[in-house]
């Protein structure tokens, strides 16, 4: 893997180079949803501002799923650059979102269906960083012939893949690979259902941001089946159960927010 690109003496993060490529792709995405809308708010500054708060909660919430280990060395993880939790990127960036739709006088719902497409390429965009600095983000051995080693990643600075006890040069599943096709299929998916709408002059009216919640929650959960992360409620692990509670406040919003379309 590529955990860093050296030129002379700067060395860039592959991981940091992905998620910034993964946010500018997104505010393109957005820029072109507001622009079907009609909208005249401004994508790549709200992008630049939810993916800031993406990257701060995503980490935070990283650290605070240890938090013995947190309160032990509290700086040092905090600044690290390893280790950021997809939940906690969605709700600091989802914060974000609303303060954002606020400031640009925009209904919330659509605003929040607009983003949705965009969430999903930047997302799957920046697992690819996760792939080059090969992370830990990857998944259990495989034999499939598809299966990737990851002996150069940041996690491998034992001779071990993450702490699983198995060989540096083992193959498991390129996990973010998954990812980034599953999300971009999502993304996919999403657009279309905005496509069909605004050709019918209808208001989408959060129904798009409710199946984001409902398919990244399926699919996320799904994924982590194959990955190796510590289990805590019910047998699941911290993003399985966020899965879970992604799933099913996106289920219970498309069932309150049910209703003939509205004409523009």
């Amino acid at each position: 893997m590529i955990p860093f690109l050296h030129f002379g003496p700067l060395s860039i993060p592959t991981f940091g180079l992905m998620v910034a490529t993964g946010l500018f792709v997104a505010a393109y995405v957005l820029q072109a949803d507001f622009t079907r809308r009609n909208s005249k708010a401004d994508a790549f500054l709200i992008i630049g501002i939810a993916g800031l708060a993406g990257i701060v909660g995503a980490r935070l919430y990283h650290v605070l799923e240890s938090p013995q280990e947190f309160f032990a060395h509290p700086w040092p993880m905090i600044f690290s650059r390893y280790g950021f939790a997809w939940f906690g990127g969605l709700i600091g960036g989802f914060i974000a979102l609303i303060l954002m739709a606020r400031q640009e006088k925009i209904p919330m719902l659509e605003f929040l269906d607009a983003c949705a497409p965009a969430a999903c390429v930047g997302y799957a965009i920046g697992r690819i960083g996760c792939l080059l600095s090969g992370d830990g983000d990857y998944g259990r051995a495989t034999s499939l012939p598809w299966g990737m080693s990851f002996p150069n990643g940041v996690e491998s600075t034992t001779g071990k893949c993450l702490e699983w006890g198995l060989p540096a040069d083992c193959k498991v599943h390129p996990t973010p690979i998954y990812e980034f096709l599953i999300w971009l299929l999502i993304g996919l998916i999403l657009w279309k259902l905005g496509s069909g709408a605004i050709q019918k002059g209808e208001k989408t009216g959060g129904r798009i941001f409710f199946c984001y919640l409902i398919l990244t929650g399926v699919a996320r959960f799904l994924v982590e089946l194959i990955r190796i992360n510590p289990r805590s409620f019910f047998g699941m692990s911290n993003a399985q159960t966020a899965s879970v509670a992604s799933l099913i406040l996106g289920l219970a919003l498309l069932w309150s927010f049910r209703r003939p379309p509205q004409k523009d």
